[in-house]
């Protein structure tokens, strides 16, 4: 599923969760721009069926899929859906993620709290890719990109002079840090089956999660989940990446 120069063929099936709006749908039009056939995540329909259909205006071949990735019997369904329709998935973005509720110290988080933001950010993320690697492993170049952020990487955080050390945010934190183990966790075990899984770090961006603040738009965030789902063969994976390369852990 590659071409002479190493780059990803164009006709691939692509997943993108959360895809129905900022970071994710701008994922899902970057692929589809490239021409991947988009497969549009969202946990409302009818704002997945608008996405697609926006998608599709722009010359873009989408479809909605329903996925809540807090719902099992929801995973599963369309993890059946896509292998009636394809037949295999050549590129899943765990791209669906919420900031959570709680903001204060983390003495005062509840485990509900922390549940919360891990029932998206971390277990939905290990319930989807299971669900999918199936079909992944059918595709001849599968690729696993999990977006996670500058705030999971312990050394960015670690000590008064980190670079974000004014930064406390316990269950948002610590979610991106799992995500992290579980990126590293799924390249070990993916690497001999040509499965690169890496982990793509936004930057602070305006969408719906930050409140619109921030100074990248969600395309400039977009491009590096695009880019690490299309590497090619010499590509690589275990890594946390953005713009600049290569995101300490």
């Amino acid at each position: 599923m590659t071409t002479r120069d190493g780059e990803m063929r164009a006709d691939r099936i692509a997943l993108v969760t959360g895809a129905n709006k900022g970071i994710g749908f701008e994922i899902a039009r970057q692929l589809g721009e490239h021409g991947a056939v988009i497969l549009v995540g969202a946990r409302d329909e009818v704002r997945g069926k608008q996405a697609a259909e926006s998608l599709a205006a722009r010359g873009i071949t989408a479809a909605p899929l329903r996925l809540d990735v807090t719902d099992g019997a929801c995973i599963a369904d369309a993890a059946r859906e896509i292998g009636q329709r394809h037949g295999r998935l050549d590129v899943l973005v765990n791209n669906a993620g919420i900031g959570g509720s709680f903001t204060g110290p983390p003495s005062e988080v509840t485990t509900g709290q922390m549940r919360e933001v891990y029932e998206t950010n971390v277990f939905g993320v290990v319930a989807v890719t299971n669900a999918m690697l199936p079909l992944l492993r059918r595709s001849a170049a599968g690729r696993i990109v999990n977006m996670s952020s500058d705030l999971g990487s312990l050394t960015l955080n670690e000590g008064p002079e980190a670079a974000f050390a004014h930064f406390n945010l316990i269950a948002y934190q610590s979610s991106k840090t799992a995500l992290n183990a579980i990126t590293l966790a799924y390249a070990k075990e993916l690497r001999d089956a040509g499965i690169k899984v890496n982990a793509a770090n936004p930057g602070f961006t305006a969408t719906d999660l930050t409140n619109h603040r921030g100074p990248r738009t969600p395309g400039q965030a977009a491009a590096i989940a695009v880019r690490l789902a299309r590497l090619g063969p010499d590509g690589p994976t275990g890594t946390s990446q953005d713009d600049n390369g290569t995101v300490p852990w």
